[in-house]
């Protein structure tokens, strides 16, 4: 009897039905990821609890320091800096899920079922990218109680951005989480990790008049060509008067050109296709 290789256009039944399947590993994990989430309510409330710190508690204190210009404060130059450090810190943490698999044997379980890693990393990336593009857009919600104006246009574009950032840290995450063997080992290497790329990616502070050392360390860093577009997007809705935009709104240069948002957006696409990659090769050699 003849089997679907052996008739006309047999392989192409097979190869989407291959393509079927790696679509279902791609939204199963997607979904254990989310379920996993929503019932570790110690982690929605913690992840919420340091932007928020962050926001009021450093924007407030140091607004009092810097001053404001032309009416435009540190608080309003600090929110999307939040909004981004809220998805970034997500992104990478949802990672942790591959190290606790690995603890209790989930891990060996999925690595030994007859579907691609492609599809499980797959999975697990836009598993933490979703909540932590969701997370990130809840945290828009504080951006009248610091006189910061929105449109649904820049909520879209920040959501848009938000998801592209989070893809490209939940990979990189995946990527770190494969190589470590306990829990305690991930907490300890993302904090090595993750506030110096946070602390300098311009989130918290201008990148304009720095040291020559600390200007170039900015610039090969990842996260500053993802958090200048978010910036820029949050800045073009404030009607923002030239000397605030001198003081506060600085763009990304390199080697004397100031970026554009396309060219951050597009440099930041390439490292979340390079951490993609690598995210899968480790995984591949996860045991």
């Amino acid at each position: 009897m003849a089997t679907a290789l052996d008739l006309p256009g047999g392989s192409l039944v097979d190869e989407r039905e291959n393509f079927g399947e790696e679509l279902r590993t791609i939204g199963m994990v997607w979904e254990r990821e989310l379920i996993r989430f929503f019932r570790t309510r110690s982690r929605i409330l913690s992840s919420f609890i340091q932007p928020i710190l962050f926001l009021f508690v450093l924007g407030y204190g140091m607004s009092t320091l810097v001053g404001s210009t032309a009416g435009f404060d540190f608080k309003k130059f600090l929110f999307p800096g939040i909004v981004a450090m809220t998805v970034i810190t997500t992104s990478i943490s949802s990672a942790i899920s591959i190290v606790w698999d690995r603890e209790f044997g989930f891990l060996r379980e999925m690595l030994v079922a007859p579907v691609s890693r492609i599809a499980l990393v797959g999975g697990k990336t836009l598993g933490g990218a979703s909540i932590a593009t969701v997370q990130g857009t809840i945290m828009l919600a504080l951006a009248p109680l610091i006189g910061v104006r929105l449109t649904w246009q820049v909520v879209a574009e920040v959501i848009g951005l938000e998801l592209l950032m989070a893809v490209a840290l939940t990979a990189f995450g995946v990527f770190v989480a494969a190589r470590i063997q306990r829990m305690e080992g991930f907490s300890v290497v993302m904090q090595l990790l993750l506030f110096p790329m946070l602390f300098l990616s311009g989130a918290l502070f201008p990148l304009t008049g720095l040291p020559a050392w600390l200007t170039v360390i900015t610039r090969i860093n990842p996260l500053t060509y993802a958090v200048a577009p978010l910036r820029s997007v949050v800045f073009a809705a404030q009607h923002m008067p030239p000397a605030a935009v001198t003081r506060f709104g600085g763009g990304v240069t390199l080697f004397g050109y100031t970026l554009s948002n396309a060219a951050c957006i597009g440099i930041t696409c390439a490292f979340a296709a390079v951490f993609l990659i690598m995210a899968v090769v480790g995984f591949g050699k996860t045991e």
